[in-house]
């Protein structure tokens, strides 16, 4: 007999060679049914691997991410021999799953693949799932491995890096691959399958080597999972945030001015400011101080720090200068040049905490083929700070600055988040600086602070900085997408290399912890995040402006005016449309400006003192006539409703 440990903790006795199918019919049927993969002790095996050890084994279903790694790998297969039928001759090299989906990099050689043959593949995919074939996995000697792929010189390539008695093949229908494993039970399963896209690939990433096409799909076990998944794609089109901010006029980019270089228009940079301005005044309430630092610093500035040679390969060339030997970086990060600030003087246990706040432009070169409107760009803007406290502040410290990330989210509307810890990778310790001590306490710290705070939390390993462990906000948007916002973390490894200190009580000096955070992240991801989420229809107080006022005929031009003058003195952002078009055309590019409050007046409103109110998106829902009070005090209770009131 061995014993089986399951997720809840629970071990359950089984006979040696129970396969994981077996274990999830032993806990329930309908269960069973559901599960499409596993994994025991950590490694990902078949539904069907027979168990002859104890262990600890977890059953995945379509809605455990590892689930849909299973589902989609095991689709690229049967999209392999669907190509393979459909051109012969070509020449299949990997397949593996990836978020949303897989693809498989093919070698067509002179035969082609456009849009056009995506229904014929697809077809072809459905058709061989129906035969509801078992993928088997066999174990496979170098040699005849070899001899198997001995036209396929990819293949080979990848098997020559094997060790005999490693290699391992997955059959299924007359179908077979080079495969480590990880497969769903039978092709039965999937039930719906579309090729999204093809595009050039090199082989292995390497611009030396040919060229491949790289085939993507996607996979459901049901149709209707892949109808509402391409209507969310096609959701997403249109609340992409690079064709809003053109359709605002928040910022711009320019081949002249270079990649990854966003320019901010008038609205972009009003509603840049009014971010940067918000959060500035919570931080003052909390005690940080506001700091300017340079755009360039010198290399040994970053050596010092670590930085140059976790970053020096993405960063821009180093600027010279006349000095024979003098090198200057754009600088990557700001928290060196803030352990500069805090050495500027010494600082005795009394002073602490520093809390210096920055929103500091930083510089990285991102290859061009990964730039991305704003949220991949070569320079963005952090909203940094970096806190240096005793040890026995830190815990203190740390929650505060939880407080702070969850009323930025509170007031612009990201309810829906998950606390990720982020840590060290329990293997790999050769990426990150600093003793295995700093690295504990730091760690608990992080720990031990989500707790008390209550936050929903899951731990990532191998996720963390490299001077230290981070606490991430995951935050999932109106699409259900998630996205990391936020990030708070422990540092004990800058201190010592800036060989930071203070005089504690027992008038010794002592190494300073040093909080990094940034509620935004960069300025620039974060507005383009904020602008899929809310598809341009900020919350009221962020608004570029938050009324248009629409005269009926250019007779109310006047009062339009004397409108507009009152609603500025109660510090309401508004404006005229004065134009000699209908009073239809005015409401149409009102609404597709996003502006919440459409003001039309005319003869009525004139003569009474007031205006009727229309909201942006809701047509026939009719208009409201209030006067100008009611309407700011309408505005000011609706801001007060979202903005949220920061207390320290």
């Amino acid at each position: 007999m061995i014993k089986i440990t399951l997720p809840d903790g629970s071990i359950r006795e089984f006979a040696s060679g129970v396969t994981p199918m077996e274990v999830a019919k032993s806990i329930s049927e309908g269960f069973a049914r559901n599960v499409i993969s596993a994994s025991f002790n950590g490694t990902t095996i078949e539904t069907e691997t027979p168990l002859t050890t104890d262990g600890s084994l977890i059953l995945y279903t379509w809605n455990d991410a590892e689930g849909k790694k299973a589902f989609w790998h095991s689709t690229s297969h049967v999209m392999a021999q669907a190509l393979e039928e459909l051109y012969p001759g070509i020449k299949l090299t990997l397949g593996p799953a990836i978020s949303n989906g897989f693809y498989y990099d093919v070698d067509f050689e002179d035969q082609k693949i456009t849009d056009a043959d995506f229904k014929k593949i697809e077809d072809r995919v459905l058709e061989i799932s129906r035969e509801k074939h078992e993928f088997k996995m066999r174990p496979v000697s170098k040699a005849d491995a070899l001899a198997m792929y001995k036209d396929n010189v990819y293949k080979t390539e990848l098997i020559s890096n094997l060790e005999d008695g490693t290699i391992t093949f997955c059959d299924h229908s007359t179908f077979t691959d080079l495969c480590r494993g990880g497969h769903i039970p039978n092709t039965g399963i999937i039930k719906a399958m579309k090729i999204m896209s093809v595009a050039g690939a090199y082989w292995r990433g390497d611009e030396k080597n040919k060229q491949l096409t790289r085939v993507y799909g996607t996979s459901f076990p049901k149709q209707k999972d892949l109808t509402e998944y391409l209507e969310l794609l096609e959701e997403a089109k249109r609340r992409d945030h690079r064709k809003l901010g053109k359709e605002l006029e928040l910022f711009a980019f320019s081949q002249k001015v270079g990649q990854g270089l966003p320019l901010w228009l008038p609205k972009g940079a009003a509603l840049r400011d009014r971010l940067e301005q918000f959060l500035k005044k919570a931080q003052k309430k909390a005690g940080y101080e506001q700091v300017v630092t340079p755009h360039i610093g010198q290399k040994e500035l970053y050596v010092t720090s670590g930085h140059y040679a976790k970053y020096g390969a993405d960063s821009f060339q180093p600027i010279n200068t006349p000095a024979e030997g003098e090198e200057f970086l754009l600088k990557p990060m700001n928290c060196p040049h803030h352990c500069e600030i805090y050495n500027v003087r010494p600082w005795s246990y009394k002073d602490l905490p520093k809390r210096y706040a920055e929103f500091g432009t930083v510089y990285r070169y991102e290859q061009s083929g990964e730039l991305h409107g704003l949220t991949r760009v070569r320079g963005f803007t952090q909203d940094d700070a970096h806190i240096f406290c005793t040890p026995e502040q830190l815990d203190e410290e740390f929650k505060k600055v939880i407080d702070l990330v969850l009323y930025v989210f509170g007031s612009l509307g990201f309810e829906n988040f998950t606390a990720q810890i982020s840590l060290r990778d329990q293997e790999n310790r050769e990426k990150y600086i600093g003793s295995d001590e700093n690295w504990e306490k730091a760690e608990n710290a992080i720990i031990n602070a989500a707790a008390d705070k209550g936050l929903n939390t899951v731990i990532e390993y191998g996720e963390a900085a490299f001077y230290g462990p981070k606490l991430d906000f995951m935050v999932k948007d109106a699409l259900g997408r998630q996205w990391q916002l936020g990030t708070i973390q422990v540092d004990y490894n800058l201190p010592e290399r800036f060989e930071l200190t203070y005089k504690g009580a027992d008038n010794e000096l002592h190494r300073p912890v040093m909080i990094h955070r940034a509620p935004f992240g960069s300025m620039e991801r974060f507005i383009a995040i904020l602008l899929e989420h809310t598809a341009g229809n900020f919350p009221l107080w962020l608004m570029p402006e938050q009324a248009i006022i629409l005269s009926l005929s250019e007779k109310y031009e006047i009062y339009a005016k004397k409108v507009l003058d009152l609603l500025e003195n109660h510090e309401i952002r508004a404006l005229i449309d004065n134009r000699s078009e209908t009073i239809g055309k005015k409401i149409r590019d009102a609404e597709m400006q996003k502006i919440p409050f459409m003001l039309i007046v005319g003869e009525e409103e004139e003569k009474n003192g007031t205006i009727s109110i229309r909201r942006h998106g809701q047509e026939g829902k009719g208009n409201i006539t209030v006067t100008i009070d009611e309407f700011v005090a309408i505005v000011n209770e609706e801001i007060k409703k979202t903005l949220k009131v920061f207390t320290v």
